[in-house]
């Protein structure tokens, strides 16, 4: 065997399968061996003691860049998830959003030289227009971002709608991202505490009820599966969704669930202290442990199929510009997503084995990014991350690297640790800090890599 680039000797490699101390190669930005033997290379770097995990594939991202980036952009966001050990991420932003071709060409050219990590860019499906689904699946985007209410100023999608988009999109076969909150009733909801006066964080959960959530998902979860499309769930904040989703999964619908780490660990009531910066749509919804408890068995079995952040930044400062109505929906995840996962498996919530599933296969598959991303095998794109399980430390918002500033797992001690991240066999990040050129590449969606 000729000399490698790079060889990752003595690690137990992570994959959603299994675990094995093997030793990793990697040749001209691919993994070219995985296995006991080690082949000579231009660098060895020793992984004794520590997991070697694929890179972690972060679906569901908003970097507000172009558009917003007093929020959030592309330096810094993916900063974040390459210290983390994120390597893949999808991105799509609302301030400028994707309708077209020749906005995703636009954007496209803009990003280049301003990514850490490798990235996808989906499309916002407008009401209305869906004889564009084709083209912009063959042009490459990952999937199309479809709300059922209009939020953040793009337009929601009544059933009617839905049904046309979802259709059209099963003919290409092209992925819709499906943010379930029913209108009519976030609607009523809003006009009558906005009559009561009502200006505390408790109408947060009032205002994006789960009878909405609930309600959307259902008829969502219907339409994909009589549409014969493909399809994710957005953010499954509580069991009864999973329930809906698993119901129509069961009779052929080709449905995930992406759940995010603010689903188990934050609490409801946390929105009565923290205001605004409990402010996200749909809310935190687990009141008590047993319902934290519930989520984790749902993401463990599979009901929930894989995890993101939903990071959709704000500053402190931004998050206190204005009233519980105005300020900015979201929170920042890429900080600290993969370390919640970390720490989750050495709580006994999920497997390390889980944490490669639901945080890098899953998702890799669902739009297309597999084989190339995902996995840890030989053809691969070497996106690895190296990980101390028994590290510890604590978040805190001095050490977040995204633009917001603060993270709402500030003060909470997590045990495992990213080490080093690499991308396509180039060191990233390394001990929670970004390092090298920003070498982040484009990669297409399902669509345009099956054509």
């Amino acid at each position: 065997m000729p000399d490698m680039d790079l060889v990752i000797a003595g690690g137990t490699v992570v994959t959603a399968h299994g675990r094995n101390r093997l030793n990793v190669a990697v040749q001209d930005g691919r993994i070219s061996y995985v296995g006991p033997e080690q082949p000579t290379a231009r660098e060895t770097v020793d992984a004794g003691g520590l997991l070697v995990l694929p890179g972690g594939v972060d679906t569901h991202v908003h970097l507000m860049d172009p558009g917003s980036t007093e929020r959030e952009d592309f330096p810094t966001g993916t900063s974040a998830a390459a210290a983390s050990g994120v390597t893949t991420i999808i991105e799509h932003s609302h301030g400028q959003p994707v309708v077209s071709v020749d906005d995703l060409n636009a954007k496209r050219e803009y990003l280049l030289d301003r990514s850490n990590v490798d990235y996808g860019l989906a499309a916002h499906a407008w009401p209305g227009r869906s004889s564009v689904v084709a083209e912009l699946a063959a042009a490459g985007v990952a999937f199309f971002k479809v709300f059922t209410c209009t939020t953040h100023g793009v337009p929601g999608h009544d059933a009617a709608a839905l049904k046309e988009h979802l259709t059209q999109t099963a003919l290409v076969d092209s992925v819709s991202l499906m943010h379930c909150e029913d209108e009519s009733l976030t609607g009523a909801a809003e006009k009558i505490l906005r009559e009561a006066g009502r200006y505390d964080g408790g109408l947060v959960p009032e205002w994006r009820n789960r009878d909405a959530e609930v309600v959307a998902a259902a008829v969502a979860a219907l339409l994909v599966r009589r549409t014969g499309a493909r399809a994710t769930i957005a953010h499954v904040s509580h069991p009864e969704v999973a329930e809906y989703v698993a119901q129509e999964r069961a009779r052929g619908a080709r449905l995930a669930a992406e759940t995010c780490p603010q689903y188990f660990l934050l609490r409801e009531q946390e929105v009565l202290e923290q205001g605004a910066l409990r402010k996200f749509t749909p809310p935190a919804r687990a009141r008590t442990d047993d319902d934290e408890k519930q989520m984790w068995q749902l993401l463990r079995g599979g009901t929930l199929t894989h995890m993101s952040t939903d990071h959709a930044p704000s500053t402190l400062e931004q998050k206190r510009a204005g009233d519980i109505w105005n300020v900015h929906f979201g929170l920042p995840g890429l900080d600290s997503t993969m370390a919640l996962l970390l720490d989750a498996a050495a709580r006994g919530h999920l497997s390390h084995e889980d944490v490669a599933r639901v945080y890098a296969e899953v998702p890799a598959r669902t739009y297309g990014l597999w084989p190339r991303k995902g996995r840890v095998a030989p053809g691969a794109d070497a996106d690895l991350v190296l990980v101390n399980p028994s590290g510890e430390r604590v978040l805190r918002n001095q050490d977040v690297l995204s633009k917001a500033g603060w993270t709402p797992f500030d003060g909470r001690r997590v045990r495992g640790q990213t080490v080093r991240t690499y991308l396509r066999g180039a060191l990233v990040a390394e001990e929670g800090k970004p390092v090298g050129a920003r070498g982040g590449r484009f990669v297409p969606g399902r669509s345009a890599a099956a054509g």
